[in-house]
């Protein structure tokens, strides 16, 4: 069977007949706002969702990741992968409204990357796919995985790692921006470290000979790195912060701590970067006479474009087009312009023509699954020209209609594009034909340390058994 069977307007016409469901999710998951590794509410409002909507619970506390999950429905045929994110940002929180006001109930926490629309648009393409499925009688099977804490340590990394996208044929994605455009780009490498320096504590005015300083061991450290900077390939990043440098000057202080994150165009060079990185640390301890403790605890691969993928995607894209925006809600988007003190433009009306895949220094956890399987992800415009995500002008826009707009427009994308995975044997075969080019003799290996079984950032309180106790109620 090939794609030609389905029309793609009964495809779009399915995400219509889900749109109200589109919204409430998008809706509510915005209100919830959670932030990363602590997205119980919301992950409990999905899975219940999922679950009414006929989807079988495969996991929950998927890969170590308390509030990650799989859910599925369908059996034979292709499988198709799509992708949930569901975490908020701190200090993010604000009405939807056109200027910067703190949210009535108190919530300080908001969706400045439009987490709840990548959520919600993808849980719509599932729906609308299984409705089209079903009544065409088609065969088929669609795998929803619960994201969790993309923004911090991303459960994908740790999914990939069991290898739970191995066996799919494809992975299909989305992200709110500011145009509407494939992801067909390149993004770096990462490794995340923290950096521990123990000293000696002494007073510093009466016996400084006593103490050994953690603080200068740290900006031993800091110079080393910035002294790297110059020997390294322009391609490479490294960034940090202080996160403990003493609590008074009259006292050696004993303990520092850093935070670090390196950057690069592939595994092989942030790897060979984080070890002279590791090397400058136990310089520095050694020329202070400290202890340094090196924790690598997470890292994520570039992402890995796919041509056939992107192709598909783009034509379905300006199928769609970009959400059509009422008089007042370009209003809405010249008033917050205006606010920050840009043009007031509006948002976008166009669609950007396909990229050649450049290169964008940010990282994402997609890429850990784009080097497991073909991958390619939509974005549609949800904030108006000139303003980014991770701001509290973003949150306002996700909270309103400019964001449920632009959650409907991704979810046709992935639906359209989604239903060609299914039906098109010779179009899955060209997607696995281009990842299996780019990925020729470099397979797959986690870049998570093999004794790290959950996020360096997990609370104390959220623990898998935690959470299954919290999801009895998800069969």
């Amino acid at each position: 069977m090939t794609n030609k069977t389905i029309d793609p307007e009964q495809v779009l016409q399915a995400v219509d007949a889900v749109q109200a469901i589109i919204e409430q999710a998008s809706d509510k998951l915005w209100h919830l706002a959670e932030v990363s590794l602590e997205e119980v509410k919301s992950a409990e409002y999905l899975l219940a969702l999922l679950q009414e909507q006929g989807f079988t619970i495969v996991s929950t506390g998927t890969a170590g990741i308390p509030t990650a999950f799989v859910a599925e429905w369908g059996t034979g045929g292709a499988k198709l992968g799509i992708l949930l994110e569901y975490d908020a940002l701190p200090g993010l929180g604000n009405e939807p409204v056109s200027c910067k006001q703190a949210r009535k109930d108190g919530t300080t926490s908001g969706h400045g990357c439009g987490h709840n629309l990548i959520g919600s648009a993808a849980l719509g393409a599932a729906l609308a796919l299984k409705k089209v499925i079903t009544e065409k009688g088609l065969s088929g099977t669609i795998r929803l995985y619960g994201c969790a804490s993309e923004e911090t340590e991303g459960a994908k990394v740790y999914m990939a790692r069991e290898k739970l996208f191995d066996d799919l044929d494809a992975v299909l994605h989305c992200h709110p921006f500011e145009h509407a455009l494939i992801g067909n780009v390149r993004t770096n490498a990462t490794n995340s470290i923290r950096v521990e320096f123990l000293g000696t504590s002494a007073h510093a005015g009466m016996t400084p000979w006593l103490g050994r300083s953690s603080v200068h061991a740290a900006e031993l450290f800091a110079h080393s790195v910035n002294l790297m900077r110059e020997h390294l390939e322009p391609t490479a990043r490294m960034h940090y912060v202080y996160e403990s440098a003493g609590l008074a000057p009259n006292v050696v202080p004993d303990y520092a701590k850093m935070w670090m994150t390196i950057r690069d165009i592939d595994r092989t060079r942030v790897v060979a970067t984080t070890e002279w990185v590791r090397q400058a640390a136990e310089g520095a301890a050694m020329a202070t006479q400290t202890k340094a403790n090196f924790i690598l605890y997470f890292g994520m691969y570039d992402l890995l474009p796919n041509t056939p993928l992107a192709q598909r995607m783009q034509g379905y894209l300006e199928q769609v087009g970009a959400p059509a925006w009422t008089e007042a809600e370009q209003t809405f988007a010249c008033e917050l312009q205006t606010n920050l003190g840009l043009e007031p433009k509006g948002m976008p009306t166009t669609i950007v023509p396909l990229q050649n895949e450049p290169a964008l220094g940010g990282s994402t956890d997609v890429g850990d699954v784009s080097w497991s399987v073909p991958t390619m992800g939509v974005g549609m415009p949800s904030v108006p020209i000139g303003i980014g995500m991770h701001t509290w002008a973003a949150t306002a826009t996700h909270g309103m209609s400019i964001g449920r707009k632009a959650a409907v427009g991704m979810a046709k994308v992935l639906a359209a594009t989604g239903m060609d995975i299914l039906t098109d044997s010779e179009f899955r075969q060209a997607a696995k034909a281009d990842f299996e080019r780019r990925t020729a003799g470099k397979p797959y290996v986690s870049p998570l340390p093999a004794d790290r079984k959950q996020p360096f950032g997990m609370p104390e309180w959220m623990t898998v058994d935690a959470c299954r106790e919290m999801f009895n109620g998800v069969k």
